[in-house]
């Protein structure tokens, strides 16, 4: 078997960690490396010596590569993406593969008539805590699935100014943080359909209404699972939290509870907590190395073949959701 070339446009922070990551594997070879900065080039090629620094991304998709991994502004992903799927290329993309549930789908069948592998960066079902609560759902031990609260606040916010621009980023925190806590309660609970969404959304405190052209830096979103489960989403940028982030997925059943959760403000220290009455469990604890873990799973995937797979179409229900939480806060 042939080892998989792959192409990588967009070699910031997340893109050549994703790309150590990748290789790391063994499944696939790093062939070729686009991007405007220089200085990223260079420390990709570090990573990967044995890489082409091509001058841009059609120089890329003309060099007969087996894949792409885009790591660029949101505004661009469907659009790449399609281009390489129609050049028979697989495509594994940061999230969200685009700013809406109309451009993701254009992608998703693009994947399909090209038969070929597409993934997103969904980074957080990889955990160990998300992998260890997905095991609590599907056994039963929870019972019932009835309530979900789901929260990601960064204190920070993005550092890159395209991020506060609804044109290439499509929203703000619901877009950036938010479609990983709605991929991550679908993904648990078996992609059910979503009813009755309903969403407020704030930038520096004022609620922005009606076909509002700033983006959000304060989300919250409520909404029912066809199973009858309530779940309330929030998310922020820069909130007044007392800590670096607040990361929680916790799930209420008819049997128990268990709360994934990020420990003392960290972005990566996560455990997971199983509550039984008051009792509380803690089935996952900390230090782990996962930010790079969807996209290892993708590379050796791709070693083993490189047509569509169906679970690729799930993509859609994150992306759906987030659409219809926007129109409920702004209409459209």
């Amino acid at each position: 078997m042939m080892t998989p070339r792959l192409g990588f446009l967009g070699t910031g922070w997340i893109g050549r960690h994703r790309m150590a990551a990748m290789r790391e594997t063994g499944a696939i070879e790093v062939a070729a490396i686009v991007d405007p900065s220089e200085e990223c080039a260079r420390e990709a090629l570090a990573i990967a010596p044995e890489a082409e620094i091509l001058p841009s991304y059609e120089a890329l998709l003309d060099a007969g590569l087996d894949g792409v991994v885009i790591a660029t502004p949101s505004a661009l992903h469907a659009e790449q993406a399609i281009a390489a799927l129609k050049r028979g290329m697989a495509v594994f993309c940061q999230k969200p593969l685009g700013r809406s549930g109309t451009e993701v789908a254009r992608v998703i069948a693009a994947a399909e008539a090209a038969d070929r592998l597409l993934g997103v960066d969904f980074s957080y079902r990889h955990t160990a805590a998300a992998t260890a609560l997905a095991d609590l759902v599907r056994s039963g031990a929870l019972g019932e699935i009835f309530a979900a609260d789901l929260t990601f606040h960064n204190a920070y916010g993005p550092d890159k100014p395209w991020f506060y621009d609804k044109a290439q980023a499509g929203g703000g925190c619901m877009m950036d943080l938010g479609v990983h806590l709605a991929d991550l309660v679908l993904w648990l609970t078996g992609f059910p359909a979503v009813s009755e969404v309903t969403a407020r959304m704030f930038a520096g405190g004022r609620p922005l209404g009606s076909g509002a052209q700033q983006v959000e830096d304060y989300a919250v979103a409520s909404f029912a699972l066809e199973t009858g489960a309530a779940v309330r989403l929030a998310c922020s940028w820069r909130l007044n939290a007392g800590q670096d982030a607040l990361i929680e997925a916790s799930l209420y059943g008819t049997k128990g509870g268990a709360s994934l959760r990020n420990v003392a403000g960290s972005f990566y220290d996560l455990e997971l907590l199983h509550f039984t009455g008051t009792a509380s469990e803690r089935l996952v604890a900390p230090p782990e190395d996962w930010g790079g873990r969807a996209a290892a799973a993708w590379a050796c995937q791709l070693a083993q073949g490189r047509g569509f797979r169906p679970e690729a179409r799930e993509i859609c229900a994150a992306s759906d959701l987030l659409d219809r939480a926007y129109r409920s806060a702004l209409g459209g």
